[in-house]
């Protein structure tokens, strides 16, 4: 999982900071763009990185932004309800682990999507697993919430199918 000089310096500009490991860039805008990174789960340094999934496209994160301020992680919360939200941080966590070096020794990352164990976090992390392709309904009510109030960039990333 190693990224090539150039799209690393790129996804830098998008962060607005280094990327703190390794990554490979899973969806993209129609441009080119990174828009998803999937992160290695463990940091050179051997620190966890429990998120897996990592949104980088500024525009939407900002979209993303409006709806959380706007009460969305509590909205998404009551409408989804907690089994649902329990899933989608199982999926993630199960995906992760898989992607743990199998010689590995030190801490490991936990939790699911963002390294959440109940509940909801942030609506990015979901938005970014749902773009790759994870069976994540909050993600996917993200995606209606942006689209219903007219957030999304005309080039917005669209949806890999796994």
């Amino acid at each position: 999982m190693t990224a090539v000089t150039d799209e690393r310096a790129r996804v830098a500009e998008l962060l607005g900071r280094a990327p703190m490991g390794e990554f490979e860039v899973v969806v993209r805008r129609s441009n080119g763009d990174p828009a998803v990174l999937r992160n290695a789960p463990i940091l050179p340094d051997g620190t966890p990185m429990p998120t897996l999934y990592w949104l980088c496209d500024p525009a939407v994160r900002s979209a993303i932004g409006t709806i959380e301020s706007d009460g969305g992680v509590r909205d998404a919360e009551a409408q989804l309800g907690p089994e649902a939200i329990a899933a989608a941080h199982a999926d993630y966590a199960a995906e992760r682990d898989k992607a743990m070096p199998a010689d590995h020794s030190g801490p490991s990352p936990y939790g699911g999507v963002g390294g959440t164990r109940e509940g909801l976090k942030c609506l990015h992390a979901h938005y970014a697993h749902w773009l790759a392709g994870g069976d994540d309904p909050v993600g996917e009510w993200t995606n209606e919430r942006l689209i219903e109030r007219g957030l999304l960039p005309v080039d917005a990333p669209k949806r890999v199918q796994r």
